[in-house]
């Protein structure tokens, strides 16, 4: 896959819940996953798709989302793109709400993502 169609699918994706599926998909094997905090208390950097299906997993026991936009993908030369995610969700925990916002920033090669890093405030 080219980079424009891999980005279009994952945003696509997101978009319609189809994020799991877009893992084995889009995603290489190896695949790096970079947060800018720890939220899980397991360190910032996840190795490995099933790492990153964990990461899904623990989003989607620990959230509901209320509301959630996803923008177009901003390509960045050949080999990166971003995507701007901003929800609405409550904590599963504590029934607590929150707004969030962060960039998502993909990088692809051999028609795979290979690295995804998140950026948000804190």
């Amino acid at each position: 896959m080219e980079l424009k169609d891999i980005a279009n699918e994952l945003v696509a994706g997101c978009r319609e819940g189809r994020e799991a599926e877009n893992l084995g998909r889009l995603y290489a094997d190896d695949a790096v996953s970079v947060e800018a905090a720890d939220p899980m208390g397991m360190g910032r950097e996840t190795k490995g798709i099933e790492g990153i299906r964990g990461k899904h997993d623990w989003w989607n026991n620990s959230f509901e989302v209320l509301e959630a936009n996803v923008s177009d993908p901003y390509p960045h030369g050949d080999d990166r793109f971003a995507v701007r995610f901003t929800m609405k969700a409550k904590s599963k925990e504590n029934g607590e709400v929150s707004d969030m916002d962060e960039i998502g920033i993909y990088h692809v090669a051999d028609g795979k993502i290979v690295r995804e890093e998140f950026f948000y405030g804190m």
